[in-house]
């Protein structure tokens, strides 16, 4: 069994991130009172701190276990690598195999997108009747993204990678594998309700994912 617990680059990162989520309700509730424009601020400041803090994480590969690097001949996986206990945020491995792609989709809450290993095309929608695409952008390793209802939620991400596997390393607001999000018809723009689960746990886990140690 590997423990993602034991890898100081995850703990680190896991600390980081709580302690951004923590310092960011702060200043939410001490802005209660406050205009439109500076309640956004504690989320963008949140989005930074995670982002430095996934930049960081991502930029070795060797805490990530084998196990959770593993693409399905027909879908892309979502391995849960850690749930906070009180469901703050989540952590999860995307895994894409050649050719793979999400259906335009939303996330209903923040999220910060991290290269890892190979690259990913991303385009933004926005919601009409047909729905309208906005440039797609590259993501690489070390390139961050953001996501949120602030700053632009709906997306439909791919491979980038003709001959290999990519893998984005994604840090969510609350219990990703619970939140009940939309996946949308791109002629219609109608959403269709879905909860995405994950491929190595039930969506109840709290705490570090657990994988299989890599056979020989």
């Amino acid at each position: 069994m590997t423990y993602l617990e034991d890898q100081p680059a995850f703990r680190a990162f896991i600390e980081r991130v709580e302690g951004a989520v923590v310092q960011s309700g702060s200043q939410a509730g001490s802005q209660a009172g406050s205009q439109a424009g500076s309640r956004a601020a504690p989320q963008q400041d949140l989005l930074r701190q995670v982002g430095d803090a996934a930049r960081a994480l991502v930029a070795a590969e060797d805490w990530l276990p084998q196990a959770a690097t593993v693409p399905h001949p027909q879908y892309y996986q979502q391995y849960l690598l850690y749930c906070d206990p009180a469901e703050r945020f989540s952590v999860v491995s995307f895994v894409w195999g050649i050719g793979q792609s999400t259906p335009i989709h939303d996330h209903m809450t923040w999220g910060v997108i991290a290269m890892l290993r190979g690259a990913e095309t991303g385009q933004r929608f926005e919601l009409g009747s047909p729905m309208r695409g906005q440039e797609a952008a590259v993501l690489h390793p070390g390139d961050i993204e953001f996501v949120s209802p602030q700053v632009g939620d709906i997306h439909k991400v791919s491979n980038a990678c003709a001959d290999q596997v990519s893998i984005s390393i994604h840090t969510y607001g609350g219990n990703i594998g619970r939140i009940a999000r939309h996946v949308y018809d791109p002629a219609t723009g109608q959403p269709r309700e879905f909860i995405s689960g994950y491929a190595n746990a039930d969506a109840d886990t709290r705490g570090y994912g657990r994988f299989a140690a890599a056979t020989t």
